[in-house]
């Protein structure tokens, strides 16, 4: 069987669609960072990596030992690439400047180094999550800054995400699709296993936290509430409910055969807009949900559109089938009239 690898297909890209070769670079050392990231989470316990620390994240919650591992290997992998200007991270309060001893690049990388981590001592599918901006073309010569990195979702050059499931997949979108990639130990390479990846604009299957109903606003339960109610309801049609707690696990699922994923603001704390992250989560996973054919929205706008404030800044997501994420937002829209 002719198979083709990850460097094989981004020097197609190279070739045929102008990538940049230090973009290609860039991607190949983040897929690197991701297979190491995997060997540690696939030894567990016998690796001494289960169980958390004493530390907290910048959003004050408590980090696991594979939190932190994950985020040393992103940053100690990426560093020395010569294709970055600057990382940050969903476990770390600023932004990473590149030391002195390594040459500069024109871009920037953020990431959540492990997402769904509260699943990792249940061994529940977690992965990493990645997004990659153009540094600003001011910020070469100069200090940089958190500024650089506040650019809205629809200024990404790259998405994707690593699964650490029953095999390690490589979800990735350059803004022309998404493909993936399935991790070949045997081979130490990744494989592409899945072309022009698409969405359905239809779906029977929901994934939201049920347990937080009762802090939602209307026009979110209003949409649960009619898929519960099923062929008895106004929607006509049975819907099944799939909640893993790892966004990383919930999108694939998405990705490979449709549904909807809403983490939505509620009533627990009323002043943040929501529980996601933009920057590390909620922007690279609509890069990609938008490309195989979805939507992504915080319920009153497309997420790729919102301008960042803050470089940690929380958001409500609804993303997946198209259709089904159109109809909330239309929820939330006419409530808001």
């Amino acid at each position: 069987m002719n198979q083709k690898t990850l460097t094989h297909y981004l020097i197609e890209q190279e070739r045929g669609a102008g990538l940049a070769p230090s973009l290609r670079l860039l991607i190949e050392v983040v897929a690197q960072s991701c297979q190491s990231i995997s060997q540690a989470v696939s030894k567990g316990a016998l690796g001494g990596v289960l169980g958390s620390l004493e530390s907290e994240n910048v959003q004050g919650e408590v980090q696991k030992k594979l939190d932190v591992l994950a985020n040393d290997l992103m940053l100690e992998s990426n560093q020395w690439s010569g294709t970055l200007s600057g990382m940050a991270s969903e476990e770390m309060d600023e932004i990473y400047k590149i030391p002195a001893t390594y040459p500069k690049g024109d871009y920037l990388l953020l990431f959540d180094p492990l997402d769904g981590s509260s699943n990792i001592d249940v061994n529940v599918s977690i992965g990493t999550i990645f997004s990659v901006l153009k540094a600003p073309a001011n910020a070469s010569g100069r200090e940089l800054t958190e500024q650089d990195f506040l650019q809205p979702g629809s200024q990404q050059v790259v998405a994707g995400y690593a699964l650490y499931g029953p095999q390690t997949t490589l979800m990735l979108t350059l803004g022309n699709g998404v493909v993936g990639f399935t991790l070949d130990r045997d081979q130490g390479a990744w494989i592409l296993t899945q072309e022009s990846v698409r969405v359905p604009e239809d779906t029977k299957e929901f994934a939201i936290n049920m347990s937080n109903m009762r802090h939602w606003a209307p026009p979110v339960r209003q949409y649960i509430e009619e898929c519960l109610a099923g062929k008895t309801g106004a929607r006509d049609k049975d819907f099944n409910m799939r909640w893993i707690a790892s966004m990383v696990a919930d999108v694939h699922r998405i990705l490979t055969r449709g549904g909807i994923f809403m983490y939505p603001w509620d009533a627990r704390e009323p002043n943040k807009a929501g529980k996601l992250r933009l920057m590390y989560e909620a922007n690279p996973m609509s890069m990609l949900i938008e490309q195989a054919g979805g939507a992504s929205t915080n319920g009153q706008q497309r997420i790729l559109d919102i301008q960042p404030d803050t470089l940690h800044q929380r958001v409500s997501v609804m993303l997946g089938s198209k259709n089904e994420v159109e109809r909330v937002t239309r929820y939330h829209q006419e409530a808001q009239r």
